[in-house]
């Protein structure tokens, strides 16, 4: 433990973050529910329910990775010691490039 506290304004902004994280997966579970609920079937059998069970695995997968993230940094700064890199951000990215291309197939060969 570090002999000074963590500065209040650094524990705020590490929430703060996990907040914007839990809203990007919330977004995600919405994408998903409304691809399975609203969208029509696609020609090929399956694509709607995979694509709104991408989006929602995905949601999952940033959830909890938000947290992990969040317990993280909090460990980190009261240890004192420097902030190790996230996984959150190329997980995120990668996930909704797949999740994108796999849209954009499935309106494309509708």
């Amino acid at each position: 433990m570090p002999d000074t506290p963590v500065d209040y304004r650094f524990t705020l902004a590490n929430e703060r973050t996990f907040l914007a994280w839990i809203r990007t997966a919330l977004g995600l579970l919405a994408g998903g529910v409304a691809v399975h609920t609203l969208v029509q079937p696609f020609h090929h059998s399956g694509v709607r329910r995979a694509l709104a069970l991408s989006c929602i695995a995905l949601a999952i997968v940033v959830s909890i990775g938000a947290y992990q993230h969040w317990k993280d940094i909090r460990d980190a700064m009261n240890r004192g010691v420097p902030l190790r890199d996230t996984r959150m951000v190329p997980i995120l990215a990668i996930g909704i490039a797949v999740v994108s291309v796999f849209a954009a197939w499935a309106v494309l060969f509708r």
